[in-house]
């Protein structure tokens, strides 16, 4: 019987496990990954060997790891996929794809740490093979040691742009370009938080430190706003366009590469939390968050959240808030334990760094003047911006919902996780009105948490 479930098994759920275990309370960690650590801690193999260079903190990630196998309090399901969710009378169903079957699991006790998955903007050419996410070349990386290409450009915005670049050079490959939207003046309002999270600076300064052992000079104020085919159909060259402060063009050169891994920061996952009721917000950066009190508890009572579900922060504000959400659960469920002081106060100290980084590197409207009528929004369905501007002016659609019926925007294979950010933003830009909280909210809602197999979900439970 496990009286605490928890979905996820990165910085916030691997410390929610051992907080909740070291209070008395048994714990069954579901994770989607073959191995414990999420993104953050990804690793290719349990042996170490080659793996430690692609890592800033591992060290960390592996008393977390080494943690939770010790306690026998927890048990992992590994390459576990929950695909459907509800909730019913104070009970949570969790419907599960782990090894090859279907596995129904139902607790009145459930955290989630879904985290984050790269946030993308179109761009004419950004469904050209060898276009992909940071994320997907550090997946690469540490989960399967292998190098997405031999030439790179590393561009968007975000401090995550610098392991991803120091992972590459560190791999063998080139960065041909690394090139950040914002300029680090902007940091110069967040002083206070620089003072007392001064280790990060320090972990930017290992980065820029291998990065400039690569002679790669970071360019700031610059964008990738169009990619080129080869011959093979596959990824030849980039323009990269220097910007204004609000992401306009102002200047562009071509650049040869074979690989390019552009970014804008992250989107939280909240489609498990949502599937189950649970109140969702739109935060500073315009993003759609799970709201949580001061215990990490949601809307619905006996579900409770952390890590970048509640907002993109980091994985040290993920392992603050994780193991205030997993003393929370073991509380809920009647252990005698309670929440310090201490973890109050570090979780603030982290939040408040949190903060600094949404207003270090906003996204500007600009972006949205990079497309032609013919640019791809919707890669799944293959719909353009032309399209979209259709559903509008000639069907009449007033909202970003009605466009996506008429279109199937966001109705493809990733069911809008892809593009459903930016098809609210191109809607509301067309209809000369602001995104509103309603039409943010419903382009993360899907009723399918992991699409799966019909094979195996007919043979399930």
């Amino acid at each position: 019987m496990h009286n605490v479930v928890i979905v996820g098994a990165g910085p916030a759920g691997l410390s929610a496990a051992i907080a909740a275990a070291a209070a008395g309370a048994p714990v069954l960690l579901i994770d989607s990954n073959p191995r414990m650590g999420g993104q953050y801690w990804r690793m290719a193999a349990d042996s170490l060997e080659n793996q430690i260079d692609q890592h800033y903190d591992l060290e960390t990630g592996l008393l977390l790891i080494n943690a939770v196998k010790a306690r026998k309090e927890i048990e992992v399901w590994s390459n576990a996929q929950i695909w459907s969710a509800t909730h019913k009378d104070g009970v949570n169903t969790l419907r599960i794809i782990h090894q090859d079957n279907e596995k129904i699991v139902n607790t009145k006790n459930l955290i989630i740490c879904t985290g984050a998955y790269d946030r993308t903007l179109p761009f004419p050419g950004w469904d050209t093979p060898g276009v992909m996410t940071p994320g997907a070349v550090q997946s690469l990386l540490k989960g399967h040691a292998v190098l997405a290409g031999k030439r790179i450009v590393v561009a968007g915005s975000g401090p995550f742009l610098l392991p991803v670049a120091t992972g590459v050079l560190k791999a063998g490959g080139e960065i041909v370009e690394l090139i950040e939207a914002n300029k680090p003046i902007r940091w110069l309002k967040s002083f206070a938080a620089m003072l007392e999270n001064l280790h990060k600076i320090n972990e930017g300064y290992y980065y820029l430190k291998t990065i400039s052992t690569g002679k790669v000079r970071p360019r700031f104020g610059y964008a990738v706003v169009r990619a080129y085919k080869a011959d093979n159909d596959e990824l030849d060259s980039v323009d990269i366009a220097k910007i204004d402060r609000n992401f306009n063009i102002r200047k562009i050169k071509n650049i040869k590469c074979d690989v390019a891994a552009i970014g804008w920061g992250f989107t939280a996952d909240t489609s498990l939390a949502g599937s189950l009721g649970c109140k969702q917000i739109v935060a500073e950066d315009d993003g759609v968050v799970i709201w949580a009190d001061d215990k990490q508890q949601t809307s619905v009572t006996g579900i409770f959240v952390a890590g970048e579900i509640t907002g993109i922060g980091g994985s040290e504000l993920s392992m603050a808030e994780g193991v205030i959400a997993g003393i929370s659960a073991a509380k809920f469920v009647g252990c005698k334990v309670e929440i310090k002081k201490a973890h109050i106060k570090r979780r603030a100290k982290k939040q408040r760094f949190a903060t600094a980084l949404i207003r270090a590197y906003p996204i500007k409207s600009g972006w949205k003047s990079w497309l032609t009528g013919e640019s791809i929004i919707c890669r799944c369905e293959e719909v353009d911006l032309n399209d979209l501007k259709h559903a509008i002016t000639e069907l009449g659609a007033t909202d970003s919902r009605t466009a996506k019926l008429f279109t199937r925007c966001g109705m493809g294979l990733c069911q809008g996780r892809i593009c459903g950010r930016s098809v609210v933003d191109l809607v509301a830009d067309n209809l000369e009105i602001s995104p509103t909280d309603i039409d943010r909210i419903a382009a993360v809602n899907r009723p399918i948490i992991t699409p799966i197999p019909l094979g195996v979900l007919a043979a399930g439970e």
